[in-house]
């Protein structure tokens, strides 16, 4: 077995081609999403029988409850995402989706009165100046109407990532695998009737596309974080994580062209800063010793 700081890497590698694979395969947001779903389904009910997690022990009904909303949740996700990265392209959406792990914290705070430290406020208000440092300019080959559109499906699919991650945390003794089976058989239900076919339908090419995009940044990535996850100090995983907007962001360089200015870099150092800032728990402020 390989060391899971590897396979944690190569998994956020993998989601960093989500771009490519969407323009390549060069169909309307919500069509991606089903053939996403659909290939990861595929794929990933074979490693599960494979596996023997296809038991009624790891499937309650209320840990299958929270996999079916969560697993609605996701596919608003991937469908917000792709129609942003359709608008502003496969870097910007990158930078802005990443305020993810701050609205995390909002919501955890809000909805189930979870304790933000002093700290903690501090890093999510650097991540959001970071996001209007990265926003604050449009691209003069996108239209205002569109730039904005994207900048709002960008924060529509954090919003529902974040729930994503809330509702997963409350699931208890299910394989996550059979987490994200239950998300992908979700979302191809919910997008089989809107994935409407291209008029001169879809050449093999296209079908390569997408079925790599079942295979490689959904089942295999998938399969391959969960894996590692539960061996890795939460340093790591905080660092790791980088990979994958940081791949985004040269691959989108190195097969389009798209080259991001230095305020949005610099906003996206923010809020990669802010991010860690987060999860390793750096403190902001000096405790406060008593007297």
């Amino acid at each position: 077995m390989s060391h899971p700081a590897v396979s944690f890497a190569a998994a956020m590698i993998m989601l960093g081609t989500l771009g490519i694979f969407f323009h390549q395969a060069a169909l309307a947001p919500v069509a991606t999403v089903f053939f996403r779903c659909a290939f990861g389904a595929i794929i990933l009910l074979a490693y599960c029988a494979c596996k023997g997690l296809l038991t009624k022990k790891n499937v309650s009904l209320n840990n299958l409850a929270l996999a079916l909303g969560s697993g609605v949740l996701m596919c608003l996700n991937w469908v917000m995402f792709f129609e942003a990265i359709a608008r502003i392209g496969i870097s910007m959406t990158t930078i802005v989706y990443h305020v993810q792990p701050f609205l995390v914290l909002i919501f955890a705070s809000l909805l189930l009165k979870e304790r933000v430290g002093a700290s903690n406020v501090g890093w999510v208000a650097l991540g959001f100046a970071g996001l209007v440092l990265a926003c604050g300019l449009t691209s003069a080959m996108t239209p205002a109407s569109a730039y904005l559109a994207g900048i709002a499906f960008t924060l529509g699919a954090a919003i529902a990532y974040a729930g994503v991650t809330l509702t997963t945390r409350a699931i208890r003794g299910m394989p996550p695998q059979l987490t994200a089976l239950t998300h992908c058989l979700t979302g191809a239900v919910l997008t089989a009737g809107f994935a409407g076919m291209p008029a001169g339908g879809i050449a093999a090419a296209q079908w390569g596309w997408l079925a790599g995009l079942g295979l490689i940044p959904t089942a295999l990535a998938y399969v391959m974080v969960y894996g590692a996850t539960p061996r890795m100090r939460t340093a790591a995983i905080a660092v790791l994580t980088f990979l994958y907007p940081a791949c985004a962001l040269l691959l989108d360089y190195l097969v389009y062209g798209h080259a991001l200015g230095a305020l949005q870099l610099a906003g996206f150092g923010l809020i990669a800063c802010a991010t860690l800032g987060v999860n390793l728990e750096w403190q902001l402020f000096p405790a406060v010793k008593g007297a």
